[in-house]
């Protein structure tokens, strides 16, 4: 049936978008929160509970069903308003007899002997009320699931000018991020929590990055964005320009449903610091020997770009009156130190220097001889505060010795090698998991503070996608140190600079509070019960809080600012290999085999042949009856 003039249009028409009247921007509830031609119904609005404008109960037919994370429809006829459509997720079932008053009863009425029926009730969270009158939806009105425009109106889709797939929904239909919460337009960068090795914190960054590039959601912008990764937890990394081994028609099918290529990143460079106590500059690296560039950091760059308040790293040197020294001292060589050769070494004083540890050793000096004190550490700095500053500075001898190099040519065949350089290719992985963990903080402060510079000297014409993981190791709540001011610094006017920041860390709550909540998009993996309870996840439902804390790998509950309610989704299993093992053929040559790739006849060398053997154990025993050997005194 059609609607005229004459004729009043029926609460389905109206409603559900059965009726043949072109949908306007003044009508969105008629065509695109609740349309389609195969609407289907589950239940109605439930009178035994409370409905309200922002959470509403369904009472399901006997025939349907609903499940967490279902999109929920309903509607109600406003006087002088017209129809009302409020739509919503399902955030709670609960199914129960009606007619039981005791325990034992559902004995009974399973046998037949007690009348009693089986009713299910949805809690269902308002997500879009459209127009905006918030009103309660009533009770015994239709409740429907949602489906095609009427899925995307309710979870504001259809106002997405450029999404993002993140995955797949529980309903198997595509979840969307809105690229203005992404690139600054809007809102700018990405939380992610959860608990390691199983939250896969990091595969859905990837993913979130790989979504980014090939979704065409960028558009011409994709080919300038960069992304910047720092990888801490072995050489996984290393690996992301491969495809996986494991890839399989079911996967690709999974990609081609989000509109995505199943392919590695086509783009990618690899840079690892350099092998200790190697000359030539060779990566530190085992499982993927080609492909990969060493970096540090020259002496004379050290001193140019004032570095040294880096090397000082730890959230409690605020407290500190030697950081007084460390800045003193910091201008001091920015002003004095000249470059001697083309090896990164430096002249100070007319003392050349060449590696860390002489620098070290020559700084000592100056700051604790009676006839530089003043000039190098400052006039009124006490010997307690300076001793306090050598003893740190000596303690970084080891962790960066590595980095910081006077001793490797660089003018013949390596003029910028050492240097990391986001712009020759799209994803740019630095690799520190052989590093210290002072080591680590002072590369990923120096390279921020570097890419900050360099953003605001060119302008935010390109994006910067920057992934950093352990978060809550450089920007902790407590405390503040020049890392922590670069990460807040990208935090909070990253994104008028085109800076993005994707942080992953195992708990939100030891993060700087101002990095998180200057997040757009907050994602959440497995989480543990205590975690979970932290305001830092007020953002969640409890139904939801408790589902986190049972999250399999690879479900993500992603929330953002469009969408009142987190949705959970799934994420595809990555198209690139993860780690060495899943490499099939690979292009590069390796330490170790690859999945697919020749053992050789070579044996490997047998780990236990250096433990000590019987004759040279200290206290022997004639007799091995299993008992511990006492010692012969």
């Amino acid at each position: 049936m059609t609607n005229t003039a004459s004729e009043p249009p029926s609460a389905d028409s109206t409603v559900f978008g059965r009726g043949s009247a072109p949908v306007t921007s003044r009508q969105p509830s008629a065509g695109l929160l609740a349309g389609g031609d195969a609407e289907d119904e589950v239940g109605k609005i439930a009178g035994t509970e409370d409905s309200t404008p922002l959470k509403f109960h369904v009472a399901l037919s006997s025939d349907a069903y609903l499940q967490l994370d279902d999109v929920v429809s309903t509607r109600r006829e406003i006087p002088g308003r017209g129809t009302v459509v409020t739509s919503g997720v399902v955030t709670e079932v609960v199914a129960r007899h009606e007619g039981a008053a005791f325990g034992s009863d559902v004995f009974l009425i399973a046998d037949g002997i007690l009348p009693a029926n089986v009713q299910e009730i949805a809690e269902v969270t308002t997500t879009r009320v459209d127009p905006e009158c918030y009103v309660p939806p009533r009770p015994g009105e239709v409740a429907i699931r949602a489906a095609g425009a009427a899925r995307d109106a309710a979870l504001y889709f259809d106002r997405m000018d450029a999404r993002v797939p993140a995955g797949i929904g529980r309903d198997g239909e595509p979840i969307y991020l809105n690229l203005e919460f992404l690139d600054g337009t809007r809102g700018a960068h990405v939380s992610i929590s959860g608990i390691s090795g199983v939250a896969t914190k990091t595969s859905f960054a990837l993913f979130l990055m790989h979504s980014l590039f090939t979704s065409g959601a960028l558009g011409a912008r994709a080919v300038n964005a960069k992304a910047l990764i720092f990888s801490v937890k072995g050489e996984d990394l290393l690996f992301v320009d491969q495809p996986n081994a494991r890839l399989d028609e079911k996967l690709r099918d999974d990609y081609a449903q989000l509109g995505l290529p199943a392919r590695p990143f086509a783009s990618a460079g690899f840079y690892a610091p350099p092998l200790p106590g190697d000359t030539t500059g060779r990566p530190h690296v085992t499982g993927r020997t080609s492909g990969v560039t060493a970096f540090w950091w020259t002496l004379a760059e050290f001193c140019e770009r004032e570095l040294l308040p880096y090397v000082f790293a730890d959230v409690e040197d605020e407290k500190n009156q030697y950081t007084i020294v460390v800045h003193q001292v910091t201008s001091k060589l920015c002003r004095e130190a000249q470059a001697a050769g083309n090896d990164g070494a430096v002249v100070i004083d007319g003392t050349t220097l060449r590696t860390w540890a002489e620098m070290i050793d020559f700084i000592s000096r100056k700051v604790t001889d009676d006839g530089t004190r003043a000039e190098w550490a400052g006039p009124a700095i006490g010997l307690g505060t300076v001793n306090a500053f050598v003893r740190r500075l000596r303690s970084s001898q080891r962790p960066l010795g590595p980095l910081l190099r006077g001793d490797l040519n660089t003018s013949a065949d390596r003029p910028v090698a050492h240097s990391i350089d986001t712009s020759q290719q799209q994803v740019t992985v630095v690799d520190l998991h052989n590093l210290p963990e002072r080591a680590q903080r002072f590369v990923v402060g120096v390279v921020l503070a570097a890419e900050t510079d360099r953003k605001e000297q060119a302008g935010p014409g390109g994006l910067l996608f920057t992934m950093v993981d352990e978060l809550n190791k450089y920007a902790p709540r407590e405390g503040s140190s020049p890392i922590k001011d670069v990460l807040l610094d990208i935090a909070e006017r990253g994104r008028s600079l085109g800076i993005i920041l994707i942080g992953a860390q195992q708990t939100a709550s030891e993060v700087e509070r101002r990095i998180v909540s200057n997040s757009s998009i907050k994602i959440v993996g497995r989480l543990d019960a205590a975690e979970a309870g932290r305001p830092e996840y007020g953002f969640l439902p409890a139904s939801q809080r408790q589902r986190a804390t049972l999250a399999r790998p690879g479900t993500m509950f992603v929330s953002q600012p469009e969408i009142p309610v987190p949705l959970a989704v799934e994420f595809p299993f990555p198209a690139w290999a993860t780690r060495l093992s899943e490499v099939a053929d690979p292009t590069f040559t390796t330490g170790t085999p690859a999945a697919g790739q020749a053992t050789g006849s070579a044996a490997r060398p047998d780990p236990f042949t250096r433990l000590p053997g019987p004759e040279s154990d200290p206290w022997p025993d004639d007799t091995d009856d299993g008992a511990i050997d006492e010692p012969p005194y």
